[in-house]
């Protein structure tokens, strides 16, 4: 490891305890920062009412570190929009967001489309899919970037069990991570090698970074806004939050395999910019008649900075 990264690790990782509640909120009150909070669905119905309830509850309620909950709604069949807004949240479709740009399905997508019509100064990002979600996921990782002004984006760090029918085998979940992410930003990004979960999907950044980063639709977006941002703001300006255990719903080695397709062709674009022709990852799956090709092509589509989207100019003018 670097020493670069190892005094990085000590510098600029902390715990969720070592910034007390009471710390971040005469923060915010000094700085007159708001904070949103974004999270995007897709059919998760089970657990994001559970999430936004949580949320303001504990820090719309009882102390007023959140500002504004929305639920960005990517196209579901369920009634993930219903429990969404029950539970308290602004929710609004992806499609109703900057309706000139036609969408395409993509977690990144949806985060990028989500900086019109939040107005924090730092937005925190939460994956809606979460099981007995802690309030410490918002307030770890919103903390920094209220306390420290050098501070630009924060990702939570946790432990991440795999949990299977029956059982759960600790630490192992992440597996596109350890498999695709982690060996690629080890020997291509040396300078992010500390940090524990790259993909993780519990981050937050001052607006202000946000709206100069170009965001891969899909599931890249993570890797591909660490890499961009530490080119853009550098490393001392990127931390990492302890805020303890993530449980949440497992993908199947398929849809890793997809997933993982997509984070190779977004560090892959960022090594070497040029004349790259549209990939596709073929999968197999059994049938009938023996083993039968399934192909999916990888997303490659990028949205542009923010600040070059003429309406998100006009919104932030008025």
């Amino acid at each position: 490891m670097l020493e670069e990264v190892e005094r990085w690790l000590r510098t600029r990782s902390w715990s969720v305890t070592d910034r007390p509640l009471r710390t971040v909120l005469a923060a915010k009150r000094a700085s007159g920062s708001t904070v949103s909070v974004v999270l995007p669905a897709l059919n998760e119905e089970a657990t994001v009412g559970e999430i936004v309830a949580v949320i303001r509850e504990e820090l719309v309620r009882r102390v007023p570190l959140v500002d504004e909950i929305v639920v960005v709604d990517s196209g579901s069949t369920d009634r993930t929009s219903e429990a969404a807004a029950a539970a308290g949240a602004r929710v609004v479709h992806r499609d109703a967001i900057l309706p000139r740009i036609p969408a395409v399905p993509g977690k990144g997508e949806v985060l990028w489309r989500s900086l019109l019509v939040t107005g924090g100064d730092i937005v925190c990002f939460v994956d809606a899919d979460l099981r007995e979600f802690s309030a410490d996921f918002v307030t770890g990782i919103v903390g920094p970037l209220l306390t420290d002004p050098e501070v630009q984006l924060v990702k939570a760090m946790y432990d991440r069990p795999l949990s299977v029918p029956g059982a759960s085998a600790a630490g192992q979940g992440g597996r596109v991570t350890e498999l695709m992410a982690r060996p690629l930003l080890n020997m291509h990004w040396p300078q992010l090698a500390g940090f524990v979960q790259p993909l993780g999907g519990e981050y937050a950044a001052r607006r202000s970074l946000l709206e100069r980063l170009p965001f891969p639709v899909g599931y890249g977006v993570e890797l591909g806004m660490l890499v961009d941002a530490l080119h853009l703001v550098g490393l001392d300006a990127l931390a990492q939050v302890d805020v303890g255990v993530r449980l949440h719903r497992h993908q199947d080695g398929q849809a890793l395999g997809r997933m993982a397709a997509a984070i190779y062709r977004t560090a892959q674009l960022r090594l070497a910019r040029g004349h790259l022709i549209r990939p596709a990852l073929t999968q197999f799956e059994r049938g009938t008649a023996g083993f039968e090709p399934r192909t999916y092509s990888v997303d490659t589509e990028e949205r542009p900075p923010m600040t070059e989207i003429t309406e998100y100019a006009e919104r932030r003018v008025a």
